[in-house]
């Protein structure tokens, strides 16, 4: 048996195929994993994403240590509320793991790091705690669900008419707190929608009230198709310890100014880049029959070769895509050895739907 989230009960009293994930019993579907992604792009779904590690880091030197632990710089945080994505780094510049941080003020901030990597995680921040007055500490009293699709926000406004006047103010990539609630305007779908933080003792009343109002369960199938098709990375897979921000798409997530911030990994990120890095992920749309999987051998013609980290068919485009990490020289076509076979794929830029609509 592995780790069951505060929701667990009500998914299998909901008929979710429950699988192990990471050690974690999570629902895969509810029935139909294609009918689950189809109604987070056209309607509304609901994920249990309590897994995630909600972190809650104060002191007076909060603001000092995140700025040294981060790549991205929490001194852009003004507005309490507003977030921050970021990737937590070794000294090597490898991703120890990608986060969300959200401002309260400067002495309390709140992060959110990923599900299998927790215990690695909390013990890294805590290393790197040494000589800052900060605690951190393992928020346990909140559950997490998503509730993403083009009508999320209207529904959850329905469950919770009592938030709804604040909620509806949130601005992308904001969050507030409300009763013990904290309602952040953030998702993993491409989608509109809410991650909820949700008191324990609340949790079955709103996820009744969401079903009641037309918000259906999702599970980690889904999810995963629609994380894919917006060109979100999966920790573990697109990134990890050995892999830089500059070849996982996220350089554009590292706070280069002030030149003087010595945040762990810079000097290993100022050498390769400086260098120039050698890989970069690209995204990849197959221009004919076959299934992109993790792990798939991508020929670069005339460079050398790539390696697939994600790949599904894509239930929107109706199409293979693909994440991939290939040597920088990469043109704009290159093949995947599928089966023994080499298909033909096209390199375009990560991210292939967002609010429903290709983006190719």
């Amino acid at each position: 048996m592995g780790q069951r989230t505060p929701f667990y009960d009500i998914h299998v009293a909901a008929g979710g195929k429950i699988v192990d994930f990471g050690g974690w019993d999570m629902p895969l579907h509810y029935g139909s994993q294609l009918e689950e992604h189809h109604i987070v792009r056209q309607d509304a779904g609901m994920f249990d994403v309590s897994h995630m590690t909600i972190l809650d880091v104060r002191g007076p030197d909060a603001k000092d240590y995140l700025r040294h632990l981060l790549a991205n710089d929490v001194a852009k945080l003004k507005e309490p509320g507003k977030a921050l994505y970021s990737g937590m780094l070794n000294e090597l510049g490898g991703v120890v793991d990608d986060l969300i941080v959200y401002y309260r003020n400067d002495e309390y901030y709140r992060v959110v790091v990923n599900a299998s990597t927790r215990d690695k995680d909390i013990a890294w921040m805590e290393n790197q705690a040494q000589g800052f007055a900060v605690s951190i500490e393992h928020n346990r009293g909140l559950a997490m669900l998503a509730i993403q699709g083009p009508n999320a926000r209207n529904k959850v406004h329905q469950v919770k008419p009592q938030f709804a006047a604040e909620a509806e103010k949130l601005g992308v990539f904001y969050g507030v707190e409300l009763d013990g609630w904290f309602i952040a305007r953030t998702g993993y779908t491409g989608e509109d929608g809410y991650e909820i933080m949700i008191p324990l003792h609340e949790i079955k009343s709103f996820w009744d009230g969401l079903i009641a109002a037309g918000v259906r369960p999702c599970g980690l199938g889904a999810r995963d198709t629609l994380r894919l098709e917006a060109g979100m990375n999966l920790y573990g897979s697109d990134m990890d310890e050995s892999i830089s921000p500059l070849e996982a798409n996220m350089g554009w997530t590292i706070a280069w100014e002030p030149a003087d911030r010595d945040f762990v990994g810079r000097k290993a990120l100022e050498v390769e880049k400086a260098e120039g890095p050698k890989r970069k992920l690209v995204g990849l749309v197959f221009t004919d029959k076959g299934i992109p999987r993790a792990h798939m051998k991508v020929v670069v013609p005339g460079v050398g070769e790539g390696e697939i980290t994600s790949g599904t068919f894509s239930p929107t485009l109706q199409q293979g895509i693909a994440m991939a990490r290939v040597p920088c020289a990469v043109g704009s076509e290159v093949q995947v050895e599928v089966r023994g076979k080499l298909l033909p794929a096209k390199v375009v830029k990560v991210g292939f739907v967002r609010n429903g609509k290709s983006v190719l």
